[in-house]
């Protein structure tokens, strides 16, 4: 059974940095592409970004690029996501995901594994 867990979401002002954390486990983990979505109050589920199960391919919504980064310990089967110049508009519930496929996950509606998230605020 695939069990993804998040860490590393708070409280920050705006302008500053957090980075979250994916611990994953019950997967072959360098075989799948991992995600964030996120989940503002009364608000559906979007996608923020994607990296390849290598690592080499990333995709973000626009409204994060420049700020965000994705990236990936295969080693450590761990994904992260930098977040900086947080604003905010960027609270949310972070919720992880796994799929094995790496495509346009913006209008992906089955990914196979999520995580029970971890809650970002951004205070003005």
């Amino acid at each position: 059974q695939v069990h993804l867990v998040e860490s590393g979401g708070g409280l920050v002002q705006a302008g500053g940095s957090l980075r979250l954390s994916c611990a994953a486990s019950g997967l072959t983990f360098s075989g799948y592409a991992m995600g964030w979505f996120r989940q503002a109050p009364g608000k559906d589920r979007n996608f923020v970004a994607v990296i390849s199960a290598s690592g080499g391919r990333t995709f973000y919504v626009d409204s994060v690029l420049g700020r965000f980064t994705i990236s990936r310990d295969n080693a450590k089967n761990t994904v992260y996501l930098q977040m900086n110049s947080l604003k905010p508009g960027d609270t949310a519930v972070y919720y992880c995901a796994a799929d094995p496929r790496f495509t346009d996950w913006r209008v992906l509606p089955d990914i196979s594994s999520w995580g029970q998230g971890t809650q970002v605020t951004v205070s003005s």
